[in-house]
């Protein structure tokens, strides 16, 4: 919680939930990021999952009886006028099947299905059913965006298959990217803080999760306990579930 989801993944969530700015300079782009953060509803304590993988007290140089989680997942609403009424799902740990860093943003059902079934792996049903359209930004390993739509194959039946649009920056520039802390490095010695946490954002994101971290201080509930290798405690699955959603597994997992 201290430090992936009041960081990095809060990061990534004000990234993606901003407004356009309207020039792209340090100020005009954290200022948009800060009313994100600043619009984030409390969390209520049914809304995060904690969890521990099984052998974490064993590893050097951790305390017996340590209670400090390997593992989160967490329901946050953004309460502006964009994404009144849209869930965001944020999930990070330890000692998962693989490490992969994706933003996955899924859009909405049509409000007129004009397909009967849908085609794609483990699921066939009615088109109310069918999975959504989701657009993926992968940030690391292999950074790439790809688009993942249902389409009419050619033919007189009406179903639709699941097709992927994509494209990898490693091969499509025909260039290899710099590493994220050289882009930093860079930026720092050229005075551009464009990418650099401001006090606010910081101060933002600290007062979101604090209340979560005083209520575990307070509560002798310990984290969930996990297999290493697994995606997690069974609870965060329920989590989502309830949405009606169930957690992106990366493809190359």
């Amino acid at each position: 919680m201290r430090d992936m989801v009041q960081n990095h993944m809060l990061q990534v969530l004000a990234l993606v939930a901003m407004e356009p700015p309207t020039s792209f300079n340090a100020d005009a782009v954290r200022n948009e990021k800060l009313k994100v953060l600043e619009s984030i509803a409390p969390v209520a304590p049914r809304d995060v999952v904690r969890g521990q993988y099984a052998g974490y007290r064993s590893e050097r140089g951790v305390q017996n009886g340590s209670t400090t989680d390997t593992y989160l997942a967490l329901k946050l609403t953004i309460d502006n006028w964009r994404w009144a009424g849209v869930p965001f799902y944020l999930r990070t740990g330890k000692a998962l099947p693989t490490r992969v860093t994706e933003v996955a943003i899924h859009f909405r059902q049509p409000p007129l299905a004009l397909f009967e079934h849908a085609d794609h792996p483990g699921h066939s049903g009615p088109a109310g059913a069918m999975e959504p359209n989701v657009l993926v930004l992968r940030i690391q390993p292999q950074e790439q965006i790809s688009l993942h739509i249902a389409l009419k194959p050619p033919g007189t039946a009406m179903r639709l298959q699941p097709i992927e649009l994509g494209f990898c920056y490693g091969s499509g520039f025909g260039a290899p990217l710099p590493e994220a802390y050289e882009r930093l490095i860079l930026d720092a010695i050229n005075g551009d803080a464009t990418l650099f946490i401001r006090r606010d954002e910081a101060e933002a994101a600290w007062s979101l999760i604090s209340p979560i971290i005083d209520t575990w201080a307070a509560s002798p509930e310990l984290p969930m306990a996990y297999e290493a290798g697994s995606w997690g405690p069974a609870c965060a699955d329920e989590l989502i579930a309830a949405a009606g959603q169930r957690w992106r597994v990366p493809k190359d997992s």
